[in-house]
């Protein structure tokens, strides 16, 4: 079984335990000949720790009149660039990040090694990358001011194009896609299907098992979906890295019906970590405001959840920060019960893999 008795001093540290390689899910559920809620769906009861087995189309028979599940309307961008780091003439991937104006972002800088990629680490303030097009891209300023406590590398960089961003990125752009995936898969992959505003780097992949038909009968039961947005950032898996600052939004209407469904005492449902991130940010004394702005929250054990008492969610890499979240919500020995369960029952990681829900 996973260990769920660690040391005092290590209790800020999240799950370790060994990934299988063949639960690595690198291929979409279209490719597989696979609706996408056809995947399988573990539920697991966060008051008695019991485990049930099942697929996702089967979600309504989970939840009941009056619940409440909110969802992250963020579209994927194709964040992905191919480029020369002009000193040295290095092939170098740029993962775009976050917008912080037109043609000013936060980049993640990769180095082409054939069809995968690692980080470069050499990168220096005001070097140039020429993109595709006869676009250019000058790193500006490191993102951080110290790396005490974070390890993914991030830059400020600026533009130089002839064509805005967005434009720029559908013409030339491909999403995101880590060292597990071995082919660029159409852009439709990566969009959930209630994406309203594009925005995020990488796809908040907890919602993408939604279908129309779904939500439809979710819906016609009395489940009532509320949206947020949270536009994400780059997430490499490579180290065990806190969460950084990414741009929200909580509308009136979502906040006042959470507020009510408090009131009533209905669950609350978070799908996916960024929906909990940006409620937890808007959420003071167990009220919920309506905002819009920047968030930089890291949500563990030591801060607790109030916003939700629910959470859909894939599979997470061992020690990744995000478990420190599912942590906050279900205790380290319910996490350690239902890891050892997925893995057991070979349930499949990663953005095209199984999900999880806690309630």
């Amino acid at each position: 079984m996973l260990q769920a008795n660690i040391p005092v001093q290590a209790q800020v540290l999240p799950l370790n335990f060994d990934l299988p390689k063949n639960l690595e899910q690198s291929i979409p559920t279209e490719e597989r000949g696979l609706n996408r809620d056809d995947v399988r769906l573990m539920v697991s009861n966060l008051q008695t720790d019991k485990v049930y087995h099942s697929v996702f189309r089967q979600l309504s028979d989970y939840l009941e009149a009056g619940d409440v599940l909110v969802i992250n309307t963020s579209g994927t961008l194709k964040a992905a660039l191919e480029g020369v780091l002009v000193e040295g003439d290095i092939p170098v991937r740029v993962h775009l990040s976050t917008k912080i104006k037109e043609k000013e972002w936060v980049i993640e800088l990769r180095q082409l090694e054939g069809e995968e990629t690692k980080r470069y680490t050499e990168a220096k303030e005001g070097q140039y990358i020429q993109l595709r097009g006869g676009g250019r891209l000058q790193l500006t300023a490191p993102y951080y001011t110290h790396t005490s406590d974070q390890h993914l590398q991030l830059w400020k960089a600026t533009f130089d194009l002839s064509i805005n961003v967005e434009n720029y990125l559908q013409k030339y752009g491909v999403p995101i896609r880590y060292n597990q995936a071995k082919a660029n898969y159409p852009a439709s992959y990566y969009q959930t299907a209630y994406a309203q505003q594009m925005g995020s780097a990488e796809m908040p992949s907890a919602g993408r098992a939604f279908t129309p038909e779904l939500i439809t009968q979710l819906v016609a039961k009395g489940i009532l979906i509320l949206p947020i947005l949270l536009h994400t950032g780059v997430a490499s898996i490579e180290w065990n890295e806190r969460p950084y600052t990414e741009y929200f939004e909580v509308p009136e209407t979502t906040a006042y019906l959470l507020n009510e469904a408090r009131k009533r005492q209905k669950r609350i449902i978070a799908v996916g970590t960024t929906v909990v991130r940006a409620l937890e940010t808007a959420t003071n004394q167990g009220i919920t405001q309506a905002q819009k702005g920047w968030t930089d929250i890291f949500i563990t054990p030591q801060t607790g959840i109030q916003a939700v008492n629910g959470l859909m969610t894939g599979f997470h890499e061992p020690k990744a920060s995000h478990l420190l979240m599912l942590e906050a919500l279900a205790g380290r020995q319910h996490l350690a019960i239902t890891y050892e369960a997925a893995i057991q029952n070979k349930y499949w990681w990663h953005e095209f893999g199984d999900l999880h829900l806690m309630i």
